[in-house]
């Protein structure tokens, strides 16, 4: 199996955002609005802060200013006017750039195919450094061993092999060559399932004899059956990165 060669990417700023009271397994963002409180909404408040966005006080609390905040974002970036951090909301959150007036912009980490190489340490070594880190827990924007979140995880465990894939599931599913019969994955192959929402919403890496690993939004890093009563009916489909 060959992969991507590691590029210069461009830094995309992520809402580092601590999911709650999501769906089993779901790798999904929380909604928020006025009246929440906790850490998720401090984390975006000092996103929208950092994107330029009047944010007097960081203080976790979801009140008139951060609505007026997230409106105002919202307006910047043609997404219906709310007032409500909801999905479409959060993946633009990722993708905005302070330097562009916090308007999301179209810098992609997507490595380059000019030229495949395989990760450093081969598919075995990159296996067991997935496993690694089986039990740590989940937190959606995660992309350390402190937390991940699906795509974080695999986005982290890839680098560590001299690969960078991209930060997204959607995104990450553009790449490679498609995977058409289960009993043709390898173990390495991306695998992917919907979700939160229609496409691919959710990612892991295959191991072998159908299982898989990913970050669960309920445990943490685990190994699943692909076949068992919630991932059979939600697959999506494989990519093959070569």
């Amino acid at each position: 199996m060959s992969f991507f060669r590691h590029n210069k990417i461009f830094p995309i700023l992520i809402a580092t955002v601590l999911f709650a009271g999501i769906t089993q397994n779901a790798c999904a963002s929380p909604t928020l609005r006025q009246g929440a409180s906790g850490h998720e909404v401090f984390l975006l408040q000092k996103t929208l802060a950092q994107l330029g966005y009047s944010i007097s006080a960081i203080d976790g609390v979801f009140g008139p200013q951060t609505e007026k905040a997230v409106s105002d974002f919202q307006r910047d970036n043609k997404i219906k006017i709310t007032g409500v951090v909801n999905n479409s909301t959060w993946r633009a959150l990722q993708t905005a750039d302070k330097k562009n007036g916090g308007k999301a912009t179209d810098k992609k980490i997507i490595p380059t195919a000019a030229k495949a190489v395989t990760p450093k340490g081969g598919v075995t070594n990159l296996i067991k450094t997935a496993k690694k880190y089986i039990g740590t827990p989940y937190s959606f924007g995660g992309t350390t061993p402190k937390a991940f979140d699906c795509s974080g995880y695999l986005w982290y465990v890839f680098r560590e092999h001299g690969v960078n894939l991209p930060r997204s599931a959607d995104e990450q599913y553009k790449l490679g060559v498609p995977v058409k019969n289960k009993k043709d994955l390898l173990p390495g192959d991306l695998v992917f399932f919907s979700t939160y929402e229609q496409g691919a919403s959710h990612v892991g890496i295959y191991l072998g004899k159908n299982e898989f690993i990913h970050a669960s939004s309920s445990k943490g890093i685990r190994i699943d059956d692909m076949d068992n009563s919630y991932w059979q009916p939600r697959f999506y489909g494989a990519k093959r990165l070569a």
